[in-house]
C-alpha cells in the first residue's frame, strides 16, 4: 500500500466524510468539528485549507493507492512561537496499523522543514491514545513528558503528551 500526502482536491469531499463521519476518530480529535459530519462540511474545509495562508497552514489528504484515508496539517504558531508548528492527523479507521500515519507524517514534517523556516514541530496526543504516541515516536518525535490535567473531551479531564521534533534532528534522519 503506497501511502503519500497531496494538497487537497474539492473531489475528496466524499472520502474526507465518510472518515469523519466516525465517532472513534471524533473521539482523539480537538473539538469543533460538526458529528455527523457531512459532504458539505468536508467541502467548506477543503475551500479552507486551499485558500489558507500559504506560510501558515500546509494541510495535505493522506492516500493510500491513490484513495484519500486520511488527513494532515501543520499550523505555524505565533509571536515569539513563529519558528514553531503543531501537527495534528487522522487515519480512516479501516486504515489504522498500517503504517499509513507514520509515513504521512515523515513525509509532512520533510516537506515543512524543507520548505520553511520552522525550526520546531510539536503534538499534543491525548496521553491514552497510545497509538498515536507510538507513530509520532516511530516518526522520529521525542516525548517531552506529560501536560496533566491539560484538556476537556466528552465531559473527561484528559492528560495529553507533549512530543516534537526539531529540524535538525529531522536533518540526522
Amino acid at each position: 500500500m503506497e501511502c503519500k500526502i497531496r494538497k487537497w482536491k474539492i473531489d475528496d469531499a466524499a472520502e474526507l466524510a465518510a472518515t469523519l463521519n466516525n465517532k472513534n476518530i471524533q473521539d482523539n480529535l480537538r473539538d469543533g468539528l460538526p458529528y455527523p459530519y457531512t459532504e458539505d462540511d468536508a467541502k467548506y474545509y477543503i475551500n479552507e485549507m486551499l485558500k489558507a495562508d500559504k506560510n501558515s497552514i500546509f494541510a495535505f489528504a493522506i492516500t493510500a493507492d491513490d484513495k484519500v484515508v486520511g488527513s494532515i496539517g501543520v499550523f505555524r504558531k505565533e509571536n515569539i512561537h513563529s519558528l514553531t508548528a503543531e501537527i495534528g492527523y487522522y487515519i480512516a479507521e479501516p486504515f489504522w496499523g498500517k503504517g499509513l500515519g507514520t509515513c504521512a507524517i515523515k513525509q509532512t514534517c520533510q516537506y515543512v522543514f524543507s520548505n520553511t523556516d520552522i525550526l520546531r514541530i510539536f503534538a499534543e496526543p491525548f496521553s491514552y491514545n497510545i497509538a498515536s504516541c507510538r507513530i509520532l515516536e516511530k516518526s522520529g518525535f521525542k516525548d517531552e513528558g506529560t501536560l496533566r490535567s491539560n484538556a476537556v473531551k466528552n465531559g473527561q479531564i484528559l492528560d495529553m503528551k507533549m512530543y516534537s521534533l526539531l529540524k535538525t534532528d529531522n536533518e540526522r534522519t
